[in-house]
């Protein structure tokens, strides 16, 4: 039986047609329970359990993301420990963080390819919730199979398919919806429709969504200005001119257009220095893909993918007619093969091995300077080359001893090279090795260690960043003049590294309280230590202080500089503790994160920390029905892991109330309703920075339907 359970879910996410209603009880209760035999797709880059996986990963399919009926995927990432989303509470300011890292130091993916946009305060990726099936994070360096970027760990998107919607004998599906959300007063309508031939050989996707909202109301009473408009759009083909092969092929567009500060991140509103711009988010994703898999031979097991990524995000100031804009563009080829064999009658081994090239290209523009360029977004390109290889191997222990082991050793080798027009290249190469152990003394039990070493490549930004940092005035003269602090490349900037480890257990028993149900969980301390940390390096004469030497004057000739420079180690460590349960009429989900870092010269915190954070969402469901409620709770410690004291935030309690109904049988069959509120209790809660506060109480109403034919 767990077998089959576990073909069930890899269909599942593999994109497999889901049941229909009209199935038996049986098959039913068998499918409910596959849910917990959750796959991971990108922990190893070979499909496997997530349990058995020797280390920490989070995989959210589409019904647990449509039980929190998201405004925006980060709204999610309370049900993912050790993870977390800062800049504020507007959309176009988010920034995922995984294990107390963030920015660069965090890989994305959408359906395999890389997203590599990343700025300042303009969000770091684009898409929409509707488009999404699967939300994956692998916690932790993942260097040896990813390379640069995977420092904290990786978050994995997967967007929807065909055999997401299709019941047994259907070809054709539809599905629309729409909702409403009162913190923000944002409307939302959706539509897909899926098409499969009769010989299941060419899937059709395509599906729009559309959002609109305004200001965001708070949970300490005040109003924070936003105005969004997004529309997001994916069209999907899938051929299979046989059994062993699969060729694919998408495009998803992001659309936003939005009014807020130039900085929209925190609580900011527009004012001196931060004005109001017209914010255009532009994200075009192309992506083809091969998948071979021949019968009868388990040596290939081959995924080609090329893709294409371009991100733009114009700000044209509301008060001035100054327009600036960012230009992300990420082309890149990938191929991945897997190699299995049974070495002995106990021992099975699997080879994933490949390699990757991608580039990415950076323009930024400012049509109020002389050449059209903007400071501190370089025109640049950086190319990677990286080649790996990754065995598993699961044997059972000899000599009669008790329990099953897995092996999982890895390395990678990458080179990058960074280049601007008139600077010198960045450039370098890392060899990123891993090993993974595991341990079962029963099927139920698991122990599991692991070691890693990952890195990531300095940034184009970090390398060549150019022109004007600031303006401050200079009072030795009369009447005070204003002098420029200016970015200095430096071409001699080395990658961030790290070496972790951790070790931890799971549980994983079946029919535990009653016939059917399943608990499952799995907890681990981790311990890393960051190296060469990038930071900025900013140098101001003291004369623009009053002393009297060295004199204040404009740009790097007076000492007046910001520039990048490798300058720290960090020391971070953590717990994470993540259990789901399962039953014909009970589900719960519940994790618990610790997080602590800090500079091992200074002791100074580092990293982008958060309080230590327990989360529970728990229900009851009425099988036959098609009835749940469930609720939600978070609670968060208080947060002194701040270097300046008024920094320091409160702990909080939020909780957060549901209800789903789902029309199995009758004229309106396939319609699903939701209704919720989230923030309960209208608590005032800080996530992001003292002061900073959060949305207050949000009522929550969508409906979908469904149509299969």
């Amino acid at each position: 039986m767990r077998e089959l359970l576990i073909a069930a879910a890899f269909l599942t996410a593999s994109g497999g047609r889901a049941l229909a209603s009209g199935e038996p009880a049986e098959t039913q209760a068998s499918f409910e329970m596959a849910q917990l035999e959750t796959i991971t797709v990108y922990a190893t880059r070979n499909p496997i359990t997530a349990f058995d996986f020797p280390g920490e990963v989070t995989v959210l399919d589409r019904d647990v993301i449509d039980d929190f009926n998201p405004s925006k995927i980060s709204d999610v990432f309370e049900a993912i420990p050790g993870a977390q989303f800062e800049g504020g509470p507007r959309r176009s300011g988010e920034t995922p963080s995984v294990r107390g890292l963030s920015g660069e130091g965090v890989l994305v993916l959408f359906d395999g390819a890389r997203q590599s946009f990343l700025s300042g305060h303009d969000g770091r990726f684009f898409i929409d919730p509707e488009l999404v099936r699967t939300v994956e994070v692998v916690r932790g360096p993942t260097s040896a199979l990813y390379g640069s970027g995977a420092l904290g760990g990786v978050i994995a998107l997967r967007t929807i398919t065909a055999g997401d919607m299709l019941g047994p004998g259907e070809q054709v599906a539809v599905r629309v919806g729409g909702g409403f959300q009162s913190v923000n007063d944002e409307w939302r309508t959706s539509g897909t429709m899926v098409w499969q031939n009769p010989e299941d050989s060419v899937d059709l996707v395509g599906s729009v969504s559309y959002r609109e909202s305004g200001a965001i109301s708070l949970g300490n009473g005040l109003s924070l200005p936003a105005d969004d408009e997004i529309l997001s759009s994916l069209l999907k083909a899938t051929f299979r001119p046989s059994g062993d092969l699969a060729l694919s092929a998408s495009w998803m567009r992001y659309n936003g257009d939005s009014v807020d500060p130039n900085n929209p991140q925190g609580g900011s509103v527009s004012g001196p220095g931060n004005p109001d711009v017209d914010r255009d988010i532009r994200t075009d994703s192309l992506q083809g893909s091969v998948h071979y898999a021949p019968a009868g031979s388990s040596f290939v097991d081959l995924d080609l993918t090329v893709y294409r990524s371009v991100t733009e995000v114009e700000e044209n100031e509301r008060d001035t007619t100054r327009i600036i804009s960012r230009k992300v563009e990420t082309t890149g080829v990938s191929a991945v093969n897997r190699s299995r064999s049974a070495l002995a009658e106990t021992m099975d081994i699997t080879f994933t091995y490949g390699g990757e090239f991608y580039e990415d290209t950076q323009e930024g523009r400012d049509n109020m300077t002389a050449d059209g360029s903007r400071g501190g977004v370089p025109d640049a390109r950086t190319r990677f080359y990286g080649a790996f290889l990754q065995a598993e191997l699961t044997a059972r222990l000899p000599f009669g001893a008790p329990g099953t082991f897995s092996l999982i050793p890895g390395v990678r080798w990458d080179h990058f090279e960074t280049d601007a027009e008139g600077e010198r290249s960045n450039k370098d190469d890392a060899v990123s090795p891993k090993i993974g152990l595991s341990y079962k003394p029963v099927e139920e039990i698991l122990f599991f260690a692991n070691w890693a070493e990952a890195f990531r490549a300095p940034s184009m930004d970090e390398v060549f960043a150019d022109d004007v940092h600031f303006r401050i005035p200079n009072f030795t003269v009369f009447p005070p003049a204003l002098v420029t602090n200016n970015f200095v490349p430096n071409p001699d900037l080395g990658p961030e590294d790290a070496e972790s480890w951790e070790i931890g257990a799971g549980l994983d028993i079946d029919n535990l309280f009653v016939d059917g149900d399943r608990l499952n969980a799995k907890a681990s301390y981790f311990w890393s230590d960051v190296r060469n940390m990038i930071d900025l390096e900013v140098s101001i004469p003291a004369g623009c202080f009053g002393a009297p030497f060295p004199p204040c004057g404009s740009g790097p000739a007076f000492g007046n500089f910001s520039r990048y420079v490798n300058v720290r180690d960090a020391e971070l460590d953590g717990f994470e503790f993540e259990a789901q349960y399962q039953s014909t009429y009970i589900y719960a989900r519940a994790n618990f994160s610790s997080l602590d870092g800090k500079d091992t010269s200074s002791g100074a915190f580092v990293g982008s920390l958060s309080p230590d954070r327990f989360f529970l969402d728990a229900g009851v469901k009425w099988p036959g029905t098609g009835v749940k409620l469930g609720g939600r709770i978070t609670v968060a410690g208080s947060f002194d892991k701040v270097n300046d004291p008024t920094l320091a935030r409160e702990g909080y309690v939020k909780g957060d109330i549901y209800a789903v109904w789902t029309l199995a049988t009758g004229p309106l069959e396939g319609l699903r309703i939701d209704l919720g509120v989230d923030n309960l209790a209208d608590t005032n809660y800080e996530v992001v920075a003292a002061g900073v506060s959060q949305p207050g109480r949000n009522f929550k109403a969508a409906f979908s339907w469904r149509k299969g034919f």
